[in-house]
């Protein structure tokens, strides 16, 4: 008897030790939580849908990663805020854009209050420097006045 030979299967263009190895390698660069994770949750590198499963699993908890961890806290306030404007409407966007910028102006006016900014400063290029210091070359220099 002649034996049949299976047809060749692939994921994602990879064999099945290619697979495997991919979620070696991909697993290896998760938390130590999100491992414990999944192999508390049965995800295992061994048989075909188990090995795909795994594979996306692992795609998703990467993408989650890398998309957070890197943004600076503003980056992060953007991007609830990005978010956030999602679930309203354009009206309420206006709105509250309106409001916003009324209370940053209210507080511009209270902290001119509290710091008022009482000496003017004037550059003087009219006159020349009695005592010329050392100048780089291509270097200017300037006198500043102050009045009172």
């Amino acid at each position: 008897m002649a034996s049949k030979k299976s047809q060749k299967r692939d994921f994602n263009g990879m064999s099945y030790s290619e697979v495997q190895r991919a979620n070696s390698e991909n697993r290896s660069n998760l938390k130590k939580e999100d491992q414990k994770w999944l192999k508390d949750n049965g995800y295992k590198n061994a048989g075909w849908d188990k090995v795909i499963t795994l594979y996306r699993k692992v795609e998703e908890l990467l993408e989650d990663k890398s998309g957070f961890e890197d943004m600076s806290l503003e980056e992060l306030f953007l991007e609830a805020d990005q978010i956030g404007n999602k679930y309203l409407t354009p009206e309420e966007i206006k709105e509250f854009n309106q409001q916003l910028s009324q209370e940053v102006i209210e507080i511009g006016e209270l902290v001119d209050k509290q710091f008022p900014d009482t000496e003017i400063e004037v550059i003087d290029f009219s006159q020349k420097i009695a005592k010329k210091p050392h100048k780089k070359l291509h270097q200017k220099t300037y006198r500043t006045t102050k009045l009172s």
